[in-house]
């Protein structure tokens, strides 16, 4: 697992070995950010069921001005800390150990882009959107992008348009904007 590109480019990320963690593939990662590419210079960006942050740091690697990382389990939160330290970008984050749909619940904040990659086969995508929606989290123009499995169901949502729906092996990439 490691950065991609921007100024952290090339930079190998520590991870936990485990089953319960699942980071995303380098080239699903890299198609990911060319779609996004031009939305990142500057972008608030909240990363979602964060794992061990590869999308949010990825994401300030490349220009985002902040992101926020939401992660359950604390040894991953820890891991998290560790890589945006190795990577400079530690006070660029704010890191969260908490529940996500608590997090969505109580959130105020507004984030140009949304990354989401729960895990696998659990149909936690839905919930979160849900809350992001009902809790108006996205700024104008905002970007959720959700990673799922590709057996999971893609919703649509009135607020909502699908900008791209990208299978990459068992893994479904759907980038949402608002409305």
């Amino acid at each position: 697992m490691r950065i991609i590109a921007g100024r952290a480019g090339g930079l190998k990320l520590k991870s936990l070995k485990g089953r319960d963690v699942r980071p995303t593939l380098d080239r699903v990662k890299e198609s990911m950010f060319n779609i996004i590419a031009f939305d990142l210079p500057g972008a608030e960006v909240l990363d979602l069921f964060s794992g061990f942050g590869s999308l949010g740091i990825e994401a300030l690697s490349r220009g985002a001005a902040k992101s926020d990382f939401i992660e359950i389990n604390k040894d991953h939160l820890k891991v998290i800390e560790q890589n945006l330290k190795k990577a400079k970008l530690f006070d660029l984050a704010k890191l969260y150990n908490q529940d996500v749909y608590l997090y969505l619940k109580n959130c105020s904040q507004k984030y140009d882009i949304i990354f989401m990659d729960p895990p696998y086969q659990k149909d936690m995508s839905a919930e979160a959107i849900e809350l992001i929606i009902e809790n108006d989290l996205l700024k104008a123009k905002g970007l959720i992008i959700s990673e799922r499995s590709e057996s999971e169901k893609v919703e649509e949502y009135e607020e909502l348009k699908i900008i791209k729906n990208k299978k990459y092996g068992n893994s479904l990439i759907v980038i949402y904007q608002l409305n």
